[in-house]
């Protein structure tokens, strides 16, 4: 129901130069016809006997979101629980329906919805209001006032009716067909800032939690996999309120219906355990205190938090204070059945209701592939010998536009920062140094609010390279399964009561000028100064008493991991290649793709049936992985805290630390052997995922600052022009490790594949031959100078510190790298363009795609691909 264009900078000059740049794009943008056909639709036709195609960026795009059974589950809810208006359509378009839009259709709806007198404009900052006010002058002086009530998101008419939708999803090959299934209600009442706070805090108990009852009867009931849904959805007018499972057989859709209703009914009866809502409100209210936006600006995250009432016309500071809401919630809280009685206003008592079910069934693609070819076969029967010529030369029209660069004199027109805007210094983040009780110690002083941020590392070189996949499992045991004494569900909920929240995670990266990765266990936890004991007493538990030996929950894990993994085979197309081909050049690649790629995947699968049939070698290797690992000696612990509550703290982690381990740790080597394979990893999609690469230190190049220019440049202009622009792909980009020195090129939802690849071959010549002014190498400079000074809260400073350490990297070696990054020269360019060529040559393939787009392709590419089926 919006479009929010965002723009933030750490550089006030900088900042109103994008600025300048962004409201001109908005009110101003140049939407020709030949704009809306590259980034639409458009018919394509090279030659009169060949068949028609539609060809656009939007339009492919589309056919990856459409070959996600995730997505195609989500867009039909909102089809079908909206009968009408905005919320009914899909903004981003059914690649069946693009082509049916007209250019005319096209400039009429930018006309009426962006126009100044519909738009809302933010900022947030120390800078000049004054200054805010001129460069808004200029633009907005040009329009006058016009009625946008027409634009206006109506209020959805309830209607008291439970329907139920099946469609079909393409399921690849194999004979593990399951289907998904979601139960969604439209809720009746207006939304208010009150109602979302109090239903965010009933969703959060019903589904976000080990121990929430709705989330653990569904996932319980071994009907399914995973959740589908996940309550509570407040960013629009109207909320809903979703819950389902994935991974079912579905014969069982009015099995899990009912499950779901019944134990609605059950929670509205039988009420929350205190502890439950103890947990909600500790744990949202810490978010809200903290408001950690990650590395998403906060300026920005406000922003959009005024648009949930300002869009509307409703007040826009009212989502921007939340004590009242907090305070009137928790007497809300006080009143007998208050969450109870609000399941049963809803949810039970609400018949607006649509379950969506989604049916595995083998063909679908290439039954909507088949269509789409019949109908361009269609229409290309009833046009004259003229308008096919005419659709040819609009096709080597629009080729010739893309072709052509920007001229000079309109790129200089665009602000700009120089060099001598730029700091010439990296930021340093304070550290200090020391040991604990035996153990590894980081400290950084910065102002956290009175939070603690500390990270607890275990070193994973204890553990056989055998238990490695196993890491990530391992880690989300320690905290849901429970302990000798607190079942998952006690522990689930101790924790979210008593902290800001505990979560794993693992570190694996390579070491500049070494072979060995690093590879660190750490687990994690915030909390403020005044839960610092129970913040430590729950880590000691979790590592010192857990009890592994609940078969039935570890399976759970497992099959939610999987389930989780094929979601993201489509979504996420682009990082499986790039997992996949950067897992044959060194150690840290090739464990990154053992704990998050392809091979993983295959481990779940194993895995899933090794619970089944052989649960106590799995419950045996998580407890000697435990073991294995709790050793004070291959231990660290980072803190970010202010000093003054530092010298309060570090007596209490003291303490902790003292409870581990000790042992002798001598770093286990392990061997790995490394295969040189191309490949073709094959799943029902209708687009592809193309990457190539090389290890670029292996062929001879020396690491300079300069290769960040070189990968930005590439990614803005040769990628964005070939592969993007001319090729029709959403996202054409390149990547250098800087640590493992590996290269590669990639590209998202991309309906080429020989042509892709033929793309990155000539990079290398592009990068040679490129004519760059001086201008043009500054603002890369530039932007690769934004890159380095990303924008970071103190719990992110703590823990890249922590990160740098660990690899060896010093703030001296940093410094020079900054140095040779402003120092960039256009020799930097043919010396990076040598290297390119020799990936041309000796660079490895790894695409993601149909087994028939796969298969026609290696046909031209000599069989070098070896196929393999993921889905």
């Amino acid at each position: 129901d919006k479009t929010c264009s965002p723009v933030a900078s750490q550089n006030e000059q900088d900042f109103y130069n994008l600025v300048d740049v962004y409201l001109d794009a908005v009110f101003f943008p140049r939407i020709t016809r030949d704009i809306f056909e590259q980034e639409g639709w458009h018919y394509e036709l090279e030659d009169a006997q060949e068949p028609l195609i539609y060809k656009g960026v939007v339009f492919n795009e589309m056919k990856g979101v459409y070959s996600s059974p995730d997505n195609l589950l989500y867009r039909a809810m909102r089809r079908f629980l909206y009968k009408e208006g905005t919320y009914h359509q899909d903004s981003g378009g059914d690649p069946e329906v693009i082509p049916d839009l007209t250019y005319e259709q096209f400039k009429t709806f930018h006309e009426q919805h962006y126009h100044p007198s519909n738009a809302r404009l933010f900022f947030y900052g120390d800078d000049d209001i004054e200054k805010r006010f001129v460069i808004l002058d200029e633009y907005l002086s040009q329009f006058e006032q016009v009625d946008v009530s027409s634009t206006a998101v109506p209020i959805h008419a309830h209607v008291p009716e439970h329907r139920r939708i099946e469609q079909s999803f393409d399921a690849g090959e194999g004979e593990d067909k399951k289907g998904m299934m979601c139960l969604s209600w439209l809720l009746e009442a207006e939304k208010t800032t009150q109602l979302s706070m109090d239903l965010g805090l009933l969703s959060y108990m019903l589904m976000s939690t080990p121990a929430s009852p709705l989330r653990k009867i569904l996932l319980d009931s071994g009907l399914g996999e995973d959740l589908t849904g996940g309550g509570l959805s407040s960013g629009l007018r109207q909320m809903s309120f979703s819950a389902g499972l994935k991974g079912i057989a579905v014969e069982d859709v009015e099995k899990i219906e009912q499950l779901i209703l019944d134990s609605l009914q059950d929670i509205a009866r039988v009420g929350f355990e205190p502890e439950m809502v103890e947990a909600a409100f500790n744990t949202v209210e810490f978010q809200l205190r903290e408001n950690n936006t990650g590395s998403y600006p906060r300026g920005l995250a406000l922003m959009i938090s005024c648009l949930d009432t300002w869009l509307h016309d409703g007040d826009p500071m009212e989502g921007l204070g939340y004590e009242e809401y907090l305070e009137t919630a928790k007497k809300n809280a006080e009143k007998e059945r208050y969450f109870e009685e609000l399941i049963e206003t809803h949810l039970l008592q609400n018949q607006h209701r649509v379950t969506i079910v989604l049916k595995p069934e083998q063909g679908v693609r290439q039954k909507v592939e088949e269509a789409e070819k019949k109908r361009l076969a269609e229409i290309k029967e009833k046009l004259s010998e003229d308008e096919i010529q005419s659709i040819i030369e609009n096709t080597a029209k629009l080729k010739k536009m893309q072709e052509t660069p920007d001229p000079p004199e309109a790129i200089a027109k665009l602000p700009s920062l120089t060099l001598d805007d730029l700091d010439k210094n990296n930021k340093l983040i304070p550290v200090e140094k020391g040991e604990l009780n035996g153990a590894e110690l980081l400290t950084h002083d910065l102002f956290t609010n009175g939070i603690i941020y500390l990270d607890v590392g275990f070193n994973l070189r204890a553990l056989p390279l055998k238990y490695i996949p196993y890491i990530k499992l391992f880690g989300r045991a320690l905290l849901e399964v429970g302990t000798k004494t607190e079942d998952y569900t006690t522990l689930a909920q101790r924790i979210r009561r008593k902290t800001g929240g505990i979560w794993s995670s693992s570190m694996i990266s390579s070491v500049r000028e070494q072979k060995e990765a690093a590879t660190w266990f750490f687990l994690r936890g915030k909390a403020t100064m005044a839960q610092a004991d129970d913040m430590l007493d729950i880590l000691r538990d979790v590592l010192l008493t857990v009890d592994f030996d609940n078969q039935e929950r570890f399976k759970q894990m497992v099959l939610r991991s999987k389930a989780g993994m094929e979601s993201g085979l489509i979504p996420s197309g682009h990082g499986i290649v790039n997992t996949r081909l950067r897992g044959q050049f060194d150690e840290a690649g090739w464990l990154g793709e053992q704990l998050g790629g392809v091979s993983y995947l295959f481990f779940l699968r194993e895995l899933a049936e090794k619970v089944e049939n052989d649960w106590s070698s799995v419950r045996d290797t998580l407890e000697d992985m435990r073991k294995l690992l709790l050793n004070r000696n291959a231990m660290i612990c980072n803190v970010t805290l202010d000093q003054k509550n530092m010298d309060v703290f570090s007596s209490k982690l003291s303490s902790f630390v003292g409870d581990m381990p000790t042992k002798e740790h001598t770093p286990l080597s392990w061997e790995i052997e490394l295969k040189a394979i191309e490949e073709g990893l094959t799943l029902p999609a209708q687009v592809n995922y193309v990457a190539k690469g090389a290890n670029l230190f292996d062929l001879g190049y020396k690491l300079s600052g300069s290769s960040l220019i070189m990968t930005r440049f590439l990614r803005t202009t040769w990628l964005w022009e070939k592969v993007r622009v001319q090729g029709g792909a959403y996202g054409g980009m390149c990547g250098f490790n800087l640590r493992s020195g590996v290269f590669t090129f990639l590209s998202y939802r991309d309906p080429n594949l020989l042509k892709t690849i033929e793309n990155y071959d000539l990079a290398g010549t592009f990068l040679r031959d490129v004519e760059i002014n001086e201008l043009e190498l500054t603002r890369n400079i530039i932007g690769a100078i934004g890159d380095m000074d990303d924008y970071q809260l103190p719990d992110a400073k703590g823990y890249t510190s922590l990160y740098r350490h660990l690899l060896g990297e010093t703030d001296e070696q940093r410094q020079t790298f900054r140095e040779q990054v402003l120092g960039t020269t256009i020799q930097d360019f043919r010396d990076f363009a040598d290297m390119l060529d020799q990936v041309k040559e000796t660079g490895r393939v790894v695409v993601l795609g149909s087994k028939e787009a796969i298969e026609s392709a290696n046909g031209s590419l000599s069989q070098r691909l070896n196929i393999t089926r993921v889905l």
